[in-house]
């Protein structure tokens, strides 16, 4: 038997168990992602492009186990008609958690109203804006939130 084989295999189930977990609530699920997502600020600190975060913490959530869709295209529907407007979800995590990564010197009430339109188009419950261009990730997230 081929060992490389063996050890995708063995690599293959450890994420597989990762990924067969009890269904978590939008706030467990966003609690686990602001810690990686601290991580990852930690490791890169401010100042880079946000492609850089997306990409940094795409990986990081996919690593943890995480269905993690990126650029999750999000149609408008208007007169029962879908339509592409261009809408994307920088990361969709577990098609219940909302992402919306920034690197700005202050997130404005634009950045939120791009969350909140992103979470009613796509009916979900709970977004993370998270600005890694702060000092600490901390001070750089919001929660939004869309009937939860």
């Amino acid at each position: 038997i081929n060992t490389s084989f063996v050890q995708n295999l063995t690599q293959s189930l450890k994420v597989f168990r990762k990924v067969k977990k009890v269904k978590m609530t939008e706030n467990e699920i966003s609690n686990k992602v602001i810690g990686i997502a601290i991580e990852v600020h930690n490791a890169l600190g401010p100042g880079l492009l946000e492609n850089t975060y997306k990409e940094c913490l795409y990986y990081k959530l996919v690593q943890a186990g995480f269905k993690v869709e990126k650029e999750k295209s999000i149609p408008l529907i208007f007169e029962d008609v879908k339509l592409d407007c261009g809408y994307r979800i920088d990361l969709l995590v577990e098609d219940k958690l909302v992402l919306e990564l920034k690197s700005v010197e202050e997130l404005s009430e634009l950045h939120f109203a791009q969350t909140l339109t992103y979470l009613r188009l796509g009916n979900f419950k709970l977004g993370l804006l998270l600005n890694f261009n702060s000092v600490l990730l901390k001070e750089g997230i919001r929660r939004v939130v869309n009937k939860l």
